[in-house]
């Protein structure tokens, strides 16, 4: 942010899209609570792009400063994701004015409105300088307006188009039957919520399932996007192997990765192949904090993914309820393989086949879902 655009925010009343606050003390638990509110508040409300400004007297607009409080984009991103449902696209930015040090938070006006406090269940909103909870219809509003977005459409800001791979796009809509030409790729990117336009600034944003599925470097932006394979078993090979990029070459890396460090050649590792999968489909891409995991043991192979996982329950069976259908849906058109189409069997058939001794724990407590296979050491 440049200096005449700060003075004209500073120039500015509080409004239900900027906020000044004197300070706030984000190592306490309460001023956590106070700066997801803000953030929740500002971001359901309307008029496109938000600002909380930390440092700044609201009344007279004395600059204080945050003098040697610890702001830094990490922290306050983790304070907001874990606080919030689901993720608001926020950044931060420390600017310095007349010597002190403030901390500009920006709220973007992003598609998944209206935004929770998870701990309270509450639906905030800006009325005039103030926040309030959100009237019944104002979140009947909310949710029609954005009844046909999911967690994929949210945008990811920094990103921009650079971060789409044409190829893959253009891939993608061959196999709809769609013409793809300069003149029309972009609407349809828009369309279909590879790329997200912010109104204010007429930049382009790739959004989380643009990157998860059409961008081979996605970690620069959203770097919980990765499989942590610990080798236990194998001293010929590496303990630690870390798998990034777009989700098909996920997929195809640590497939190749499982093969080489398990060799026992009777085991079925097919199953754990389709547990992977299983945890990439269906992990919660709003937790930025964590990856996916897979431990190779003698005595047990573990898959971890973030989030629980809800059941449905079809003649005597238990599925999985597809959490991320967006990412689903593309997958299932770019994956060459058709892994998801021909080798889908479910928890049931894992049990089957290793006699039972598949377990699947959902841990409310961790907020995590695991896969736990036998160990290698069964099938030598």
């Amino acid at each position: 942010m440049d200096t005449k655009k700060f003075l004209n925010l500073l120039k500015k009343i509080e409004g239900p899209k900027l906020d000044f606050k004197q300070c706030i003390n984000i190592d306490s638990d309460g001023g956590k609570k106070e700066l997801a509110k803000d953030v929740c508040a500002i971001a359901n409300s309307r008029g496109g792009r938000g600002y909380l400004i930390i440092g700044v007297e609201d009344k007279t607009k004395k600059i204080l400063g945050i003098g040697e409080a610890n702001f830094d984009e990490e922290k306050i991103q983790q304070i907001i994701s874990s606080r919030i449902d689901p993720p608001i696209p926020i950044s931060l930015e420390i600017f310095k004015y007349e010597g002190e040090k403030i901390a500009i938070i920006t709220i973007y006006d992003g598609p998944q409105k209206p935004y929770q406090m998870r701990d309270n269940g509450s639906f905030y909103i800006r009325r005039g300088s103030t926040n309030d909870t959100m009237r019944k219809q104002e979140i009947v509003s909310a949710l029609e307006e954005n009844l046909s977005i999911s967690i994929e459409s949210c945008p990811i800001p920094r990103s921009n188009l650079n971060c789409i791979d044409s190829e893959l796009v253009n891939k993608y809509f061959s196999f709809q039957g769609i013409n793809v030409t300069d003149e029309n790729k972009l609407e349809l990117m828009e369309n279909t919520s590879i790329v997200y336009m912010d109104k204010d600034s007429g930049k382009y944003m790739a959004t989380l399932g643009g990157l998860l599925i059409f961008s081979k470097n996605n970690n620069v932006y959203i770097p919980h996007n990765m499989i942590r394979i610990v080798n236990k078993v194998n001293k010929d090979l590496s303990p630690i192997s870390i798998i990034q990029g777009d989700l098909i070459s996920i997929m195809d890396k640590t497939e190749s990765v499982i093969e080489k460090i398990i060799t026992a050649k009777s085991y079925p590792l097919g199953f754990v192949n389709e547990g992977i999968r299983d945890a990439i489909i269906y992990r919660d891409y709003s937790d930025f904090y964590r990856a996916i995991e897979v431990i190779i043991d003698f005595n047990s192979i573990i898959v971890t993914g973030p989030g629980i996982l809800e059941h449905k329950r079809n003649k005597n069976e238990y599925n999985y309820m597809k959490r991320n259908m967006w990412v689903y849906e593309k997958i299932i058109a770019l994956d060459t393989k058709k892994r998801l189409i021909r080798t889908s069997t479910g928890l049931n058939k894992m049990k089957k086949v290793f006699k039972n001794t598949v377990k699947f724990i959902n841990s409310i407590k961790n907020n995590d879902f695991k896969i736990i296979y036998p160990g290698i050491k069964k099938f030598k």
